[in-house]
C-alpha cells in the first residue's frame, strides 16, 4: 500500500462535523451584511504581486516574509491573496464600480500566509471581508463598528471587547514614526529580536509587540495621538461620541497600530481573552488613500475582516449551538427492485423533503442503523410486502411516533405532513 500523502502543514481540512458551525457563521455574517446594504463580490484567489507589495508595503513582515509568490509560465510574477481589501479594490476600480456614490461589498474566502502555524493563526484561513467606499466621515466607521457588535449577538458571542484607536494622515504618522524611531533606537538593546529588526522598516509594529521587556520599553514611548493632526483628533472625538450615543463600550488602545501600511485614522479591533494570543477576531480601519494608491481616483474607504477559524472556535468555547443539517427521510430498500426506490426518492425530494437513499445493498438490520446514524428524523422502508400491498413503512426515529404503513400514492405529501408535526392514522 501506498504512503499517505498528508495535507500541506497549516492547511486543515474543514470535517462535515465542523461545516455545520462554519454555515451557521456565514448565514449570519450574510444577514446582517444584507440589512446594512452590503452586497457580495467574489475575488480571485491569485492575484499580480505587485498588487500586494503596493498596498500592504514592501517592508511588512506580509510581504517580506508571508506571501506564497511564484512566476507562472507567462513570466508574471504572481501572489496567493494574503489578505482581501487590495483586490476588493482592484475590482472596484478596475470595473467602474467608484463614481462617486457609496459603494457597500463584502466578499469571504480563503487567504494564505506563509507562518508558523499555531492555535487560531494558519497557513490557509478564511476571512470574510466588508468595504465601504465614498464616505470621509466617521459615520461610516461607526456603521462598520456596530455592524460587527450586531454580529456578535446573532451569535450568540459573549464577552467580545472594541478597542480603537487613530493614526493619523500619513504625514502626522511620519513626524510619530520619527520621534518614535529617535526613542527606541536608544533602547535598541532592550527590545526582542523581531522589534529590532523591525525598528528601521516598520517601527509602528513594535507598539503592539507581545513581548514583555519589549511593552515595558514601548509603555514609556511618545504616544501617536500627540502628533495627530486636528482634523484627524476631530474624526476621532466624533466616532466616540457616535459610538457613545449608540451606547457601544470600547477601549481606547494608544499601542493599536494594525500591521498592514494602508490604514488612516481609525483603526479598531475586535478581541476576546478567550483564545490567548490569537485574540482578535475581528479588525480594521480607514484606508483613504489606498484606493488612489492602487491606480483608481481618490476615494475614502474603510472596511474590517473577521477570522473565521477564530470565531468558530470561540463558538466552540461559548457552547454556541448550531443545528446540524442530517436528511430528513432515511430510504431503506429490501427485495425490492432498485429502480422503484430510485423513483421514490425522488418523489420526496420534489416535495422539498431531502432524502438519503440506502445504497449498497446489505441487510434490512443493517439498513436500519444506517438510519439511524443518518441522523435522519424518518425512515421510508421499501420492501417486498410495501410493495405488493402498494405501501410503504415509515417509522419515526427520533420523535416517538412509532411505525405506520402507509399508501405508496401521495406518499411524499404524507411524509411532509409528518415532519411538520402531522403525524398520520395507523
Amino acid at each position: 500500500m501506498s504512503e499517505m500523502i498528508p495535507a500541506v502543514r497549516g492547511m486543515n481540512d474543514i470535517l462535515p462535523d465542523h461545516l455545520r458551525h462554519w454555515r451557521r457563521l456565514e448565514s449570519a455574517a450574510a444577514e446582517v451584511l444584507a440589512a446594512y446594504g452590503y452586497r457580495e463580490i467574489r475575488l480571485p484567489l491569485v492575484e499580480r504581486t505587485e498588487l500586494f507589495a503596493r498596498s500592504i508595503g514592501e517592508h511588512t513582515d506580509i510581504v517580506e516574509k508571508e506571501m506564497y509568490s511564484f512566476t507562472d509560465r507567462n513570466g508574471d510574477r504572481l501572489t496567493l491573496r494574503p489578505e482581501g481589501t487590495a483586490g476588493c479594490v482592484r475590482a472596484a476600480a478596475q470595473n467602474g464600480l467608484l463614481r462617486g456614490h457609496l459603494l457597500r461589498l463584502w466578499y469571504a474566502g480563503p487567504m494564505f500566509r506563509h507562518e508558523r502555524p499555531q492555535r487560531g493563526r494558519y497557513r490557509q484561513f478564511h476571512q470574510v471581508g466588508v468595504e465601504a467606499f465614498g464616505v470621509a466621515g466617521p459615520d461610516i466607521d461607526a456603521e462598520l463598528i456596530l455592524m460587527g457588535a450586531r454580529l456578535w449577538r446573532a451569535l450568540g458571542l459573549e464577552g467580545l471587547a472594541l478597542e480603537i484607536n487613530s493614526l493619523g494622515t500619513p504625514g502626522s504618522r511620519r513626524a510619530y514614526r520619527e520621534a518614535l524611531v529617535a526613542y527606541l533606537a536608544d533602547r535598541r538593546a532592550a527590545l526582542d529580536p523581531d522589534s529590532q529588526r523591525r525598528l528601521e522598516r516598520n517601527p509602528l509594529r513594535i507598539l503592539d509587540s507581545k513581548d514583555p521587556g519589549t511593552r515595558e520599553v514601548v509603555a514609556g514611548a511618545p504616544r501617536l495621538w500627540d502628533f495627530l493632526d486636528p482634523e484627524s483628533r476631530a474624526h476621532f472625538r466624533e466616532l466616540e461620541a457616535l459610538l457613545d450615543a449608540a451606547g457601544l463600550p470600547y477601549r481606547v488602545n494608544p499601542y493599536l497600530v494594525r500591521g498592514l501600511d494602508y490604514y488612516t485614522r481609525t483603526v479598531f479591533e475586535w478581541v476576546t481573552a478567550e483564545l490567548g494570543a490569537q485574540g482578535t477576531v475581528c479588525a480594521g480601519g480607514r484606508f483613504d488613500g489606498l484606493v488612489r494608491q492602487l491606480g483608481g481616483p481618490d476615494t475614502p474607504a474603510a472596511g474590517f475582516a473577521l477570522g473565521m477559524e477564530r470565531l468558530v472556535e470561540l463558538m466552540a468555547l461559548q457552547g454556541v449551538t448550531a443545528p446540524d443539517d442530517p436528511p430528513a427521510v432515511f430510504l431503506a430498500a429490501a427485495g425490492v427492485d432498485g429502480g422503484e426506490a430510485l423513483r421514490l426518492g425522488e418523489e420526496l425530494r420534489d416535495a422539498g423533503v431531502s432524502c438519503a437513499a440506502n445504497c449498497g445493498g446489505g441487510s434490512f438490520k443493517a439498513q436500519m442503523k444506517r438510519a439511524d446514524r443518518s441522523g435522519a428524523r424518518l425512515a421510508v422502508i421499501l420492501g417486498a410486502d410495501e410493495l405488493a400491498a402498494g405501501e410503504v413503512s415509515v417509522k419515526d426515529l427520533r420523535g416517538g411516533g412509532g411505525q405506520r404503513r402507509l399508501p405508496r400514492r401521495g406518499l411524499a405529501a404524507r411524509v411532509a405532513g409528518w415532519l411538520a408535526g402531522e403525524v398520520p392514522s395507523p
